[in-house]
């Protein structure tokens, strides 16, 4: 707070004029300080600090052969490769035709809504109806919390659902892998992993592409 200090030495002197008083000011910052420390604490305990923002991936165990990948019942696999292309087949990948089955062709996709998020959304519509059922009892409280996500879990993880595997060449961006991710995660995709290609599935995207196999490489 100001203070007003007087001067004394402001009175008459024998024969002398009338000085005036002299006055000086003192300023307590006290007050300031604890005001701004308790801005710097409101400020720091209401403030939001950004987060990195993290994915979380399933990478299985790499077999000791690269091309004696176990196979997967009912999967679908996604090549991705340069220039924003990306292939893909499903069932067991054969090299060529055998007593099960013809050899393997792939299809081409892009990132457009009507291409990829369209083929999932065809490819997941039953467990995304069932799903879809069990957030209306969740909504009507029909369900309880634990028992709502425990089903979900449980319907993701179902054997009869598809498991996307997601392989890249050298080629391939991070862009690429994380849009094919959203996408899975958008049609509440819950099996899907991240494997090494196989050398016959790069020759195959080689082959579409036009490119003579020895001029590529797997990714590292």
């Amino acid at each position: 707070m100001a203070e007003i200090a007087e001067d004394g030495g402001g009175g008459h002197k024998k024969g002398g004029k009338k000085r005036a008083k002299k006055q000086s000011t003192k300023i307590d910052m006290t007050p300031m300080v604890d005001l701004a420390f308790l801005l710097l604490t409101f400020f720091v305990l209401t403030a939001t600090f950004s987060k990195p923002k993290s994915m979380e991936l399933t990478f299985p165990a790499p077999p000791e052969n690269i091309d004696d990948q176990p196979p997967i019942k009912k999967g679908i696999t996604f090549l991705l490769t340069g220039d924003d292309r990306i292939f893909y087949y499903e069932g067991e990948f054969r090299a060529k035709a055998d007593e099960n089955g013809e050899k393997t062709e792939i299809t081409e996709l892009s990132y457009d809504r009507s291409s990829l998020h369209k083929f999932l959304l065809d490819k997941n519509k039953d467990m995304q109806d069932q799903i879809r059922a069990l957030k209306e009892k969740f909504d009507t409280k029909q369900l309880p919390d634990t028992t709502y996500k425990r089903l979900v879990r449980e319907r993701k993880a179902d054997k009869d659902s598809y498991t996307y595997l997601i392989k890249t060449d050298d080629k391939a961006t991070y862009r690429n892998v994380i849009d094919v991710i959203d996408e899975l995660n958008v049609n509440v995709v819950g099996k899907y992993v991240m494997v090494d290609i196989m050398k016959q599935e790069l020759d195959l995207v080689n082959e579409k592409l036009g490119i003579a196999s020895a001029d590529a490489a797997p990714a590292k």
